[in-house]
């Protein structure tokens, strides 16, 4: 175990209605932002919750993040927060209303000229306003973590960055604001958790038992608690459970000591910018070839996976890779899921051409554990998309 994982501390309110702690989880005296989306949480009881939380405050309300939230929208909320002296941002949200806070965070205070350096060039973070979560759509685990992804219309770019200052000094997790979550944001939380668990285990890596355990865990809750909530929406338990394995996914607890990949989110951040997919759907399309594409290094992981987490029975390491990947696929069209380009309308070749194009635009790629994976072959892994 070798490498670094940055875990910070941060106050979880789990539960059902825990909404009301939100009054003790405030900084006192402090100039607050809500920030949130297209006002779903207003037809769902959330908003007057958090009204009623901030009752006493002093505080302003930005809305219309977007799902990929938008560098233009942040730029516009950057703006009304330093008109107003905002001092601590409230993100009410699913982990697009969560990111776009992070950075808008970082943003506020950034030094330099342009805050898309942030992103686009690795700029420095030396400061960022502090930030609380509610969150109301378990998926991407921002909620305890330090990272956020940001896309620019202007330029078709979906970009990451992290940065320890922008992690949560809250996060209030109600399941029950789950209950109204349409079946496709519902199916593309699963994925999108089942994709940052799997990134982290399905690699070259090995030494670590417990951080593969924990993984393995977290995609056998997944599968066993998704098929619940498609059948009864307010199944509390089942919320619960996913709501927490999405939290847990990304929080650097499976991370601890192990090689990463993250190619798929790479590659599939280029689909998304480009094409429009949710971004659990690039996931789905891009995580099955790439996983057959690099399975020299990947074999004995994904044969690892499917005996303990799916049973298989097979001998070979081979064959138990490859029933590893088909029984992934399985799982995601059993969730209605789909994993190929040609499903959304979009052609493989011409998608493959524009992110190798992207790539070798920015000097080329390196993406993987390995980093093995360059602009020809993301190419490649498309083409089998």
């Amino acid at each position: 175990m070798n490498n670094f994982s940055y875990l910070n501390p941060v106050k979880i309110a789990f539960g059902k209605g825990s909404i009301s702690k939100l009054p003790e989880l405030l900084p006192e005296r402090k100039k607050i932002m809500m920030l949130y989306g297209a006002g779903s949480i207003k037809n769902n009881g959330v908003y007057d919750k958090v009204m009623a939380g901030l009752s006493s405050c002093n505080f302003i309300e930005f809305a219309g993040i977007e799902p990929n939230p938008l560098y233009e929208t942040c730029m516009k909320a950057v703006e009304a927060a330093k008109k107003n002296g905002t001092e601590f941002i409230l993100a009410v949200g699913g982990g697009s209303v969560l990111d776009a806070a992070k950075f808008i965070a970082a943003a506020i205070e950034f030094a330099g000229t342009d805050p898309w350096d942030i992103l686009a060039s690795d700029a420095p973070v030396r400061s960022a306003l502090p930030l609380g979560t509610i969150l109301t759509l378990p998926a991407t685990g921002s909620e305890m973590n330090m990272t956020a992804v940001i896309s620019r219309a202007s330029t078709c770019e979906k970009l990451p960055f992290s940065n320890p200052l922008v992690y949560p000094v809250f996060s209030i997790l109600d399941p029950e604001t789950t209950y109204s979550l349409s079946v496709r944001q519902s199916v593309n939380g699963v994925v999108d958790a089942l994709a940052h668990v799997t990134e982290q285990y399905i690699t070259s890596g090995s030494g670590t038992p417990l951080q593969d355990r924990l993984c393995e865990s977290i995609i056998s809750t997944l599968i066993e608690e998704a098929p619940k909530i498609l059948s009864d929406p307010k199944d509390y338990e089942a919320r619960a459970n996913i709501m927490w394995c999405a939290t847990n996914a990304l929080n650097g607890w499976c991370s601890c000591g192990c090689v990463q990949d993250w190619a798929t989110h790479m590659i599939g951040h280029e689909l998304t910018a480009f094409y429009g997919l949710d971004h659990a759907q690039s996931l789905a399309v891009v995580m099955p070839e790439l996983w057959r594409i690099n399975m020299h290094s990947k074999e004995s992981k994904l044969a690892q996976f499917a005996r303990r987490v799916f049973n298989v029975k097979e001998k070979s390491d081979s064959r138990a890779a490859r029933a590893a990947i088909a029984k992934t696929e399985d799982f995601f069209h059993s969730l209605g899921m789909k994993t190929k380009l040609s499903d959304y309308g979009i052609n493989g070749e011409e998608a493959a051409g524009k992110v190798y194009e992207r790539f070798m635009g920015r000097g080329d790629v390196a993406l993987g554990e390995d980093g093995d994976i360059n602009a020809a072959k993301a190419r490649e892994i498309l083409l089998k998309c």
